[in-house]
């Protein structure tokens, strides 16, 4: 399967560089199995598509603010965007500069942090933050929030909020949890007024959710790896719900990978615990766990189309992708949000 066969045409417009007014705003595409029969909804409509007894399960991770502008020893400009925090002084991190800082050279960060390259493995490179501060209170002091790269513009003190969920707990993302950030505490309570059931995982978002697949052969491309953990609670509701013939709802491609990446562990249905998963999710994959996905629209050529073409078919994903196009519906991380029903499996 070639990565060429999950391109299109997106109009840049499309690409929301700004949030909606109010987090439950944005539009709402249902896709159900029959991919002529798509619904153009609003997410406040959301409700109306479960039942009692469905469980939603949403990822709670907290994104930190990762992204660092700085200089090399040379004077070079730099642009450091931390990967994931490794301990109190280590991170791993994309570096982004004219040229590539040399192993064992320094970096002056937001002129007041001197950082040591201490190794490089292709793109991402480790970094020692000589400061006295833990790395988690420098990024708080002094990092921005890392909007990603297609948001073109700088990031505001309107984004530490609305870049993330309003259920955010556990620190650890690089990147939000988009399809998280429709939901404001308003629609939670009344999801659980209907009797649907919450439950929660945690899965950090790595930088290399938005790295490209420059293989021409999807099989040959190499996945980041990402951190989860799952609660004994959320593995009890989600065995409960199918013991009782409800749907399990993942919030986002992220809540997606850890609940299946941890099915994989176990025997088809996830183990509680923490994990590290490189799962990529491409089409011909069994899914065991999720049974309605609620994502965003993603970018061309991505992982994640790829994982959402597997949940609900390449040719339905196509086709709900041009529909998206033609009736301008907003894309990427502030845009809007479609419900996937999963493939019926033959």
């Amino acid at each position: 399967m070639k990565t060429d066969d999950f391109d299109f045409f997106l109009p840049a417009e499309l690409i929301a560089q700004f949030p909606l007014p109010h987090r439950t705003d944005s539009r709402l595409l249902y896709v159900d199995n029959d991919p002529s029969d798509l619904c153009d909804a609003t997410f406040k409509d959301l409700p109306g598509y479960l039942k009692h007894g469905d469980v939603i399960v949403l990822n709670n991770t907290r994104v930190v603010k990762a992204r660092l502008s700085g200089h090399k020893a040379t004077g070079g400009k730099i642009e450091v965007m931390i990967e994931r925090i490794l301990d109190m002084h280590q991170a791993r991190a994309f570096i982004r500069a004219s040229h590539a800082p040399a192993t064992g050279s320094t970096l002056l960060l937001e002129d007041e942090i001197t950082v040591q390259v201490s190794a490089r493995e292709q793109d991402i490179y480790t970094l020692h933050f000589m400061h006295p501060l833990p790395l988690a209170e420098l990024l708080e002091q002094y990092g921005h929030t890392p909007l990603p790269p297609y948001i073109e513009r700088a990031a505001t003190i309107a984004d530490e909020n609305r870049y993330q969920t309003v259920f955010a707990r556990e620190s650890g993302a690089v990147a939000a949890p988009t399809a998280g950030l429709h939901f404001d505490e308003a629609m939670l309570k009344t999801l659980q007024a209907r009797g649907i059931t919450i439950a929660w995982i945690t899965l950090h978002v790595g930088a290399g959710t938005f790295q490209p697949v420059r293989t021409e052969n999807i099989e040959q491309h190499v996945m980041h790896t990402e951190q989860y953990y799952i609660p004994a609670e959320t593995v009890d509701i989600i065995q409960t719900c199918k013991a009782h013939g409800g749907n399990v709802l993942a919030v986002g491609t992220t809540s997606l990978r850890a609940l299946e990446a941890s099915a994989l562990t176990g025997s088809g249905m996830p183990v509680a615990g923490s994990g590290e998963t490189n799962l990529f999710i491409t089409p011909g994959f069994q899914f065991h766990v999720v049974d309605r996905l609620l994502t965003n629209f993603h970018l061309p050529r991505s992982t994640l189309l790829m994982l959402v073409s597997a949940f609900a078919g390449m040719e339905t994903i196509r086709h709900v992708y041009q529909h998206a196009i033609e009736h301008r519906y907003r894309f990427f991380s502030y845009g809007d949000a479609m419900l996937i029903e999963g493939k019926r499996q033959t």
